[in-house]
Parts: C-alpha cells; structure tokens; sequence
C-alpha cells in the first residue's frame, strides 16, 4: 500500500529577505509562465497550418432528471465558450452512465457535475495525484499529472497541526495556477423534515449516517418506520459499496456497513472522528496504530466481526484480486484512505496493528471505510464477468456485483427492495450502539424505508402529505422559494462540502494545458451562475475546500481571486477572453474561431 516515493526539499514555504516566494516557487515549478508576446503571435502564423482546425469541445453532463443544475451550468458554460469561438456540443447522460463516462471510462473533453467532497482537504490527494491518473473511480478522473503537485499532496498526507495547515495552502495555490478543474459553487442543501413525527433533526447531518440514527419518534407509528423519499434510484438497484457508479455519498452505505471510526457530522457541519465498530485506538509510536474492535459485534448473518474481517477489507481495497492478477486491481473508491496504510496485521481476534505510512490525521481517517465481512467477499476476488458487457481486463466480481443482499454490520440491515420503487432497511437489533453505556447515535425506529420519487416538487409532495418523513436528497434550487410549510413540516439548511466544478480531460489537447485550463477559468462568472442557476442558494468559491483550510488570500471576496472573470453580470468580454487565448498561446482565423492543431 506504500507509495514508494520520497519528497525532495523545496524551499516554498514562505518569503524571506532577497528569496523567492512561495508564489512565485509555484508559479515556476508548476509551469505556468509569463503571457506570451505579440512577436511570438506574428511567428505563430507561419507555421504550417493544413492540420489547425477550429476547437471543438464536447461538455458532458447529466441529464435535467438526474441534476437540473449541472445541465443549466453546462448549458451557460457553453454559451459563453461559443461566445469566445468554440464550437460547443453538450452530451446529457442519466446518473450512472455519466459517472461511467467519466471515472470509468474517462471518454469526454469537459464535465460538469458535482464531486462528493470532504470535510478534509486528503480528498483531494486521491482526486489529483498521478498515481491514480489511469485508475477507475474518483481518483483522478481528470488524467492530470504533476509532479511538484504530488509532491505537495504528499507532504500534507505526512504532516500534522499547523505544518498541515500550511501544506494545504501551498496545494490550494499550485490549483490556483493549475486549474485541473474549475470549482464553481458548494450548494446550500435544503430538506423538508417532519417534527410532528420526529424530533432531533437538528442533531446530525442528513447526508450522513447521524441524521438517521438518535430520531426520536413522537408517535407510536413514527417508530415502526421511518419514511424517507429519495430522487436517485440508484440505492434501490446496487448495494456494492465499491462502485463508482452507483454511489454517491455512500449515506445508505454507512447505514449497513460500520467502519473502526466514523466520521461524525453535525447538522451544522462541524465534524469529529470518533471510535465506532473500534471500541478504541492509539498511537504506539509515530507510525504504528494499533486497534481494539468492540466485543462481541456480529455480522448481519450472525457470524462475528473479527480483525481478520479488517485486514481482508483493507487488503482487497487495495487489490480487489487479492493478488491473483498480473497487476492490483484496487478498488474505485476508498483508495486514498487505504494507501495511507503501509502493512495491517490482525493481533487477535479483536485486536489489530497498523503501520501508517501518513501524518497522524490522515492515518486515523483512514479508519472510516466500511468493513466488510471476509466470507461474503473473498470469493469475488474474481475476473468480472458481465453477461453481452465487456469489462477492462483486470476488473473483479467484487466491482461489478450489485451486492444484493448485503450483509454489513451496521445498524440496519437489508430488508427487501423493487428496483426504481424502494429499498426498505431493518433495525439490527444486536448493533453495538443499542447496548447500554454506548454513548452513540443508535437506530430508534424499527425499519427505514427509501421510496425513489425523481423529482423534487413530488418529493415534497409526499412529506406535505403526511406519507414520507424526511426529502433526503437535496432540494432542486428552483423549487426552494416555493416550498410549503404547514403544520409539523419544517425546511432545514444544511451546509455541504460538495461542490459543482467544470473538470478537464487533461489526457486530451488542449485541456492538459494549464494556460488554456486558466482562461477558461476566467470565463466563468460563479457569482452569476450562483444568481442565475442557483437561484441564490448557493455558494460561490475559489477552492474546492471547506472554509476553516482556506486562507484568506484565496477566499472568494466578491470574485476569484486568482481567476476573475473576463465581463460582468454573465457577460464576458469577448475581447479580453480572446487576448487572454491569443497571449496564451492560441490564436484566431478570420472568422473568429479558437483554433488549436488537431
């Protein structure tokens, strides 16, 4: 699981009396340089022209059903890059073809979407380093390589406490010039709740597992079940907590299987790491974690939870194969947590020791990945095989398999489900948080039931109604100003860390330039797409980080500040964005269109 590499010494981390600053380090080192003269222009026309065609993009996105948002951002990004000279096609696809397309496949030239974010900035470790640019899943869909940024994802990995802090600035920064993806807005997430039928709503996130554990029913039929209604029918047709494809969050994830620390959110957004199917851990040495499971905890099926079980789970979200490949196969998700772990081995049944090859916050989030029970999963450890599909060499059962029924840990287990109609989970009874003197979040109704209903209007809908309980999927931003709150129906707002964003396919030209990635940037006004698409509901950023890791000079303040936009009010200055392309390094024909060699 190690990354086998070293990071050289770099004096970037600050200015100092006749030295360099941090600033300008980046700035050289990443490789964007000083606009391009005119007399370079004046050369540039005369090179040989037979293969300089005009530049044209394909933006793929999903359709209006799947996220009204992401099609109206692409939809505006479009005009504007037309505006400029770009001939633009949009390509609308349904929830998990676009995330097959895009961390499968990695088939377009821009994306807009949401990416699930982190309350910690290690996310971007797994979104960004090299190592993972020709892997499945959300690390690195983008195909972007840069090794001062490796380097600088590494050293915020190794580092704890303040050094951390400024390990994450020197990243934020080398974005700021980067540009790999463009981040737009964090959504403000808005839900409608019952309180006449539960109360604690306010005590945990409802895009985590807490929203759903510790509700107090407030009527003998709120505690048989809990209804929720959901806009994404995915849940109700996969259950593998591994596929790219199907999960997003991983809320319904979290509710079945445990993991050794969880990762506690607060309705607020604060967050804290607290044992969980641990009963405990500590640090032996500076790089040796040693763990102690709760006693007695128990698979869905009755079988026991061991340390074995954990070090299968970490051992096959490295390699799905198990070994028997030519070559690992990991897992699509969870793969930055799991090479944060050099070497894990059991020390008895409830005991086990890891050797973390991380700083010490980013080895105990390492703990959060669900763990899954060896005798259910060993056997897919498998090459896939899809019936009248083909699957990429290398790909195992353990990917492919909609996991169906699953068995965790957690506290629910599965209970039934009808595709595109509902997943229903059941309390499990014997779940650690039910015992006495846990002081933890438990299950308090006896089953939750999911009904998928796709649009956001009908959703609220039903919970006006009386016949659904909480919307757990995020309000439509359209719909917000227009929602009803009768007796015993509440809005809540929640916080989020995800975040809309226009990605690049730097495995295609010209996306892998980084000039070419900052003026697009440019022709991006967020704080009028927030306006317009958004409805206000919305917030526009400069970083895809949650407010505590970004300095001050990289806040939004009314606009980017290493990346405004070229116009005013959603009009871009076509003028400017052109001299911004041309000193770039691109140039026009006559008739105003971008053209880039083919």
């Amino acid at each position: 699981m190690s990354r086998g590499r070293t990071i050289p010494d770099q004096d970037i981390t600050g200015d100092s009396a006749g030295g360099i600053s941090r600033r300008a380090a980046l700035a050289g080192a990443v490789g964007l340089t000083a606009s391009t003269s005119g007399c370079v222009r004046q050369l540039r026309s005369v090179v040989n022209r037979d293969d300089i065609q005009q530049l044209s993009v394909t933006i793929t996105t999903l359709s209006a059903d799947g996220d009204r948002e992401s099609i109206r951002l692409a939809r505006e990004i479009a005009t504007v890059l037309e505006a400029v000279g770009i001939d633009v096609a949009i390509e609308m696809q349904a929830d998990e073809e676009f995330l097959r397309t895009v961390l499968i496949n990695h088939d377009f030239d821009l994306y807009v979407g949401r990416h699930p974010g982190d309350t910690d900035p290690d996310f971007l470790y797994e979104m960004l380093h090299s190592l993972y640019a020709d892997e499945s899943g959300w690390q690195n869909p983008f195909g972007f390589t840069n090794l001062l940024l490796d380097d600088l994802l590494e050293a915020q990995r190794d580092a704890d406490g303040d050094e951390r802090r400024d390990a994450v600035e020197d990243i934020l920064e080398a974005l700021s010039i980067e540009q790999p993806f463009v981040p737009i807005c964090t959504p403000i997430e808005h839900r409608l709740v019952r309180d006449d039928r539960f109360d604690g709503w306010d005590a945990g996130h409802l895009a985590t597992r807490t929203g759903y554990l510790g509700l107090e029913p407030q009527t003998d039929d709120s505690a048989e079940q809990l209804r929720v209604v959901h806009t994404d029918a995915r849940p109700s047709q996969n259950l593998n907590p591994l596929n790219a494809e199907y999960r997003g969050r991983g809320t319904v994830t979290d509710l079945l299987y445990d993991s050794l620390v969880a990762d506690l959110v607060a309705e607020d957004g604060t967050h804290t790491l607290e044992p969980w199917l641990a009963d405990g851990w500590e640090w032996t040495d500076e790089s040796t974690l040693r763990v102690t499971l709760r006693p007695d905890c128990t698979f869905h099926d009755g079988v026991s939870v061991t340390a074995d079980d954990v070090v299968f789970t970490y051992r096959l979200l490295d390699d799905t194969a198990l070994g028997t490949s030519t070559s690992p196969a990991p897992a699509p998700r969870y793969r930055g947590a799991v090479e944060a772990i050099d070497d894990i081995d059991a020390q008895s049944e409830d005991s086990l020791e890891l050797t973390v090859e991380t700083g010490q916050a980013v080895g105990e989030r390492a703990l959060t990945v669900p763990i899954l029970p060896e005798h259910h999963w060993s056997d897919r450890a498998t090459p896939a095989t899809v019936p009248g599909v083909r699957v990429a060499q290398g790909t195992t059962q353990a990917v492919v398999t909609d996991n169906i029924p699953p068995i965790g840990s957690g506290p629910f287990q599965y209970g039934t489900h009808t595709e595109r109609e509902h997943v229903t989970l059941e309390r499990f009874d014997e779940h650690f948080t039910r015992r006495d003197g846990v002081e933890l979040p438990a299950p308090t109704v006896e089953a939750v039931r999911i009904e998928i209903n796709p649009r956001s209007t009908s959703a609220m809908q039903l919970l006006e109604n009386d016949n659904a309980d909480v919307t757990s999927s995020i309000l439509e931003s359209y719909v917000i100003e227009d929602v009803e709150e009768p007796d015993g129906v509440r809005l809540l707002e929640s916080p989020s860390w995800t975040f809309y964003h226009l990605g690049f396919n730097a495995r295609r030209a010209p996306f892998g330039n980084p000039r070419f990635r900052q003026v697009v940037a440019q022709l991006i006004d967020k704080a009028w797409l927030v306006d317009d698409v958004f409805h206000g509901h919305a917030n526009p950023i400069a970083t895809p980080l949650t407010d505590e890791w970004v300095p001050d000079h990289l806040a939004w303040n009314g606009s980017d500040p290493e990346t405004p936009f070229l116009g005013s009010n959603g009009e871009v200055d076509v003028d400017a964005a052109r001299t911004a392309f041309e000193e770039a390094g691109f140039r026009y024909d006559a008739d105003g269109n971008l053209r880039v060699r083919q």
